[in-house]
């Protein structure tokens, strides 16, 4: 018995030596996803289940994007992309990405523009990463868990979950209402690869209808820092604002089991309002609670209440 005593002594502080070094690993993988880049979006549907199925145009673009850093905690790494136009004259707010370790609560989506907060076991998270997605706008997009895995060479993480329609057919398409997401990020040489397998559903009546399936690569490319000047200048006029957006729906997301938004108020969508208080923000420079009082009376007007 006390052999087997010295022996785990002997291991405990290697195996936790290791679970460190595991953990050192998954940040700096995280953390690598920021910098400057050229993105190629491409998207095609593969297969459907219908024989009468008329499949949609691929989609293909591309643009630049600079992805900031604006958290580094020991379990939480926040990073804001920012798509950059006209050069180097246009700035639109992108997707902003959460890394939270070891998280036992997520937003899962539902459908129609509505997430459900789900607590997760310990064992269910254990060494895990959550990427929670968010829209232009702050608002939620889709939360989804995997491992990361180190292997000769090679960083990957891989993770299943719902959310909304892409952007690129959200005013386009009503013949489904949830998109499940099949994510595989990995590093490569010059930058990382967002490749995804998915399944476009209609979801009713507490079932799930698969109508087309869909090939998804997007490949950030590491690209000349100097070409993002002026997005880096306007980040700093904004970035107040939006620290101040992130724990105005922070709160919101604490408060509330159920989530719903509107699509449109005033026929106007979210993100329209988002945009022009942060122009409004970083013009008159307002301070943070002006800017929470602004933030919550938008947001408050677009949750459906609970009947």
């Amino acid at each position: 018995m006390k052999k087997l005593h010295l022996l785990f002594a002997l291991l405990f502080p290697l195996l936790s030596v290791n679970a460190q070094n595991k953990i050192d690993q998954d940040r700096e993988a995280i953390k690598s996803l920021a910098g400057f880049y050229k993105v190629t979006f491409n998207y095609a549907e593969t297969f459907s289940p219908e024989d009468d199925y008329k499949f949609h145009e691929r989609h293909r673009s591309s643009a630049k994007e600079i992805a900031i850093l604006v958290e580094d905690s020991p379990k939480k790494i926040v990073i804001q992309h920012l798509l950059v136009m006209r050069g180097d004259s246009m700035i639109i707010k992108h997707w902003r990405e959460d890394w939270t370790y070891e998280d036992q609560t997520i937003l899962a989506y539902d459908k129609d523009n509505a997430w459900k907060k789900v607590t997760l076991s310990a064992n269910d998270v254990k060494g895990k990463w959550t990427q929670k997605v968010f829209q232009v706008d702050d608002s939620p997009r889709y939360q989804a868990i995997g491992t990361w895995v180190h292997v000769d060479g090679k960083h990957q993480w891989q993770s299943n979950t719902d959310s909304p329609l892409p952007r690129r057919e959200s005013t386009e398409r009503n013949d489904y209402n949830v998109l499940n997401r099949g994510n595989n990020l990995y590093l490569t040489a010059n930058g990382w690869m967002f490749e995804q397998d998915n399944k476009k559903i209609v979801r009713a009546d507490g079932k799930d209808k698969l109508i087309a399936m869909e090939k998804g690569m997007e490949e950030f490319i590491k690209t000349d820092p100097k070409s993002f000047g002026y997005a880096q200048t306007w980040w700093k006029q904004q970035e107040g604002f939006w620290k101040d957006a992130r724990a105005s729906w922070d709160a919101v997301f604490a408060e509330t089991n159920y989530l719903k938004l509107n699509l449109k108020v005033d026929n106007k969508l979210l993100y329209e309002q988002f945009f022009a208080l942060g122009d409004q923000s970083a013009k008159e420079k307002w301070s943070s609670e002006k800017n929470r009082e602004n933030i919550k009376k938008v947001i408050e007007a677009y949750l459906v209440k609970a009947s």
